[in-house]
């Protein structure tokens, strides 16, 4: 059985979504439970997988048996595996986190909602785990079609902001088939490995060039990369808790994850540093995403909306590790996908905490909140202090490495926008908690906001919101193991 782990990480969570859809026509209590089971089971085979790796190295799963390149060939390293396991863990520990959420804001929808989950899931875990360029488009078009599905159930302009999603989003699916479709026509072949073998001859041609441009604009606006950035804010934001709490850390490290593997396995790293000489500009570009995203946050006045655009510059300083071309940038890039997938993670589950008992995360509603919900709001200072990069979090290592990176590059400019975001989110978050802290709290007629004392989120919530605020520290503190042992390996053997 374990030969079958990358394929099993896929289809359970595919046809428990089948099982959960039925369930709600059936026993609506039951969708949730099943939920669970589909999310755990693929949680745990993840991290088995990448137990696996780790031990033995490259996993390769030939789907339905037939040889590569002829058929789909999963190829499953230190990079996919690391990355797959983070999104299976933390979609589960929001999976629980957030069902009080789901049965306050979607109580109709629970069937549905939770069907779309999974399915999320399953494009996710398809499109990391893939050695196939036109299924990685299949899946990606199923992870992005089931985010609109999730966004649209919330409320007031949340429909809206998922049809502008849904427009920007296919607009970017395209571009990367386009760039898929030359690759197709100049090489026959689709499997990553295959690809790779047979471009190098291939190197100079405009056909090739307009290939890896078409599929970096299209990768480019599915994680929100400025200024390709302007559907994020408000379907994040206007979408459910449960939603945005799964999407907004998950859906755009998964894109830079799908920028990464491009690079290092399919066009290669001298094709992109040394041929294209792209490195530069895609660096100055990225400082200006880490820039525009920090001020663009400071005009925020509510929290959510705030967290969107901290996403949009954090987008900036994996794109910009990515580009940095060295050991330490890269390193940081992958180090920082699955840190700032648990620091998001750890603050959008603090706002849904929040959300659900003062219905509302404007910053004057924030008032007095630190002695209503202390346990929340003390989380939600560890998950400010990792992505201000104070250690021993997670968020101060990822940040090291980027700018020790940007300084062995010589790239002072994005060291300086590095140095620049950190300063800004001090100011924004010093708001947050000063307001929280000094400000009397007002009520406003949430879920337990007339009660006198405290007033803290429910323990099925507050457990898993405590666990990622521990993994903040606990990441940090093993941050040389996972990089000594996870990281480097494949960087090492690309040459970097």
């Amino acid at each position: 059985m374990t030969d079958h782990y990358p394929a099993l990480i896929v289809i359970l969570p595919f046809l428990f979504a089948f099982v959960v859809s039925g369930a709600a026509w059936v026993k609506k209590s039951l969708c949730f439970p099943l939920t669970v089971v589909g999310m755990g089971l693929s949680a745990g085979l993840s991290v088995c997988l990448l137990g696996r790796v780790a031990t033995t190295g490259l996993v390769e799963y030939r789907m339905g048996g037939w040889e590569t390149p002829w058929g789909i060939g999963y190829h499953v390293d230190y990079l996919n595996a690391l990355v797959v396991t983070v999104v299976t863990v933390l979609a589960f520990i929001n999976l629980i986190a957030t069902r009080k959420n789901v049965a306050d804001e979607t109580p109709e929808k629970a069937g549905a909602f939770y069907s779309l989950y999974l399915l999320f899931i399953v494009g996710l875990t398809g499109i990391l785990l893939t050695g196939d360029l036109f299924n990685l488009y299949v899946l990606l078009e199923v992870a992005s079609l089931t985010s609109y599905a999730l966004i649209g159930m919330g409320k007031g302009r949340a429909a809206i902001s998922a049809l502008n999603y849904l427009f920007v989003g296919t607009v970017g699916g395209c571009f990367y088939l386009l760039g898929v479709g030359y690759l197709y026509i100049m090489t026959g072949s689709l499997n990553m490995v295959d690809v790779a073998t047979l471009l190098p001859p291939l190197y100079h041609s405009s056909a090739i060039v307009m290939a890896f441009i078409f599929c970096m604009v299209g990768v480019g606006i599915k994680m929100a990369f400025f200024p390709l950035h302007m559907w994020l804010p408000n379907a994040y934001g206007f979408a459910p808790t449960a939603a945005s709490s799964l999407i907004a850390p998950l859906m755009t490290k998964v894109m830079v994850y799908v920028l990464i593997r491009l690079i290092l396995t399919v066009f290669s790293v001298d094709f992109a540093f040394v041929i294209l000489k792209i490195g530069d500009p895609m660096v100055w570009l990225s400082s200006l995403a880490i820039v525009a995203g920090a001020v663009f946050a400071l005009a925020q006045k509510n929290l959510k909306r705030m967290l969107c655009y901290i996403i949009v510059s954090e987008i900036g300083y994996m794109m910009g590790g990515v580009w940095l071309g060295n050991n330490a940038g890269m390193t940081g890039a992958i180090l920082h996908i699955f840190n700032d997938a648990i620091m998001t993670l750890c603050l959008f589950l603090c706002a849904g905490s929040i959300y659900y008992r003062v219905r509302g995360l404007e910053l004057d509603r924030l008032k007095g909140l630190f002695s209503k919900m202390p346990v929340t709001m003390a989380c939600l200072v560890a998950g400010v202090l990792s992505i201000i990069g104070v250690p021993p979090t997670c968020g101060f290592f990822s940040k090291w490495y980027l700018i020790s990176g940007g300084l062995e590059a010589g790239q002072y400019g994005f060291v300086a926008a590095l140095l620049f975001s950190s300063l800004v989110n001090v100011v924004l978050f010093f708001r947050v908690i000063e307001i929280s802290y000094y400000g009397d709290f007002e009520d406003h007629h949430g879920h337990g906001s007339s009660q006198e004392g405290v007033m803290e989120a429910p323990a099925s919530m507050l457990v898993p919101l405590l666990i990622v605020s521990i993994g903040l520290i606990v990441v940090g503190l093993y941050t040389g193991g996972i990089v000594n042992h996870l990281i480097n390996p494949i960087l090492l053997k690309q040459g970097f």
